[in-house]
């Protein structure tokens, strides 16, 4: 099933969150952090490519529009 952009968006987020949670890990061995990040990024990427494959459209186009979605609402907005 292909996802949709709004699949995308939550995605991204999810992956933004972990990478957070990551960063901010104060364990001298974050290992369990850094994985949620890499496979929380890793299932956005395939589902960005799963999409632009659907869609017919350009996939580094999808994956930015998604970024530029998450990290700047505000533009989405008008």
């Amino acid at each position: 099933m292909a996802h949709t952009f709004d699949d995308l968006v939550k995605l991204e987020q999810a992956a933004e969150a972990a990478h957070a949670r990551y960063l901010a890990d104060p364990s001298p061995d974050p290992t369990g952090t850094r994985q949620a990040w890499v496979e929380a990024a890793a299932a956005f990427q395939a589902a960005v490519t799963e999409h632009a494959e659907a869609e017919g459209a350009v996939r580094y186009e999808v994956e930015m529009a998604v970024k530029k979605a998450v990290r700047h609402p505000e533009s989405a907005e008008g």
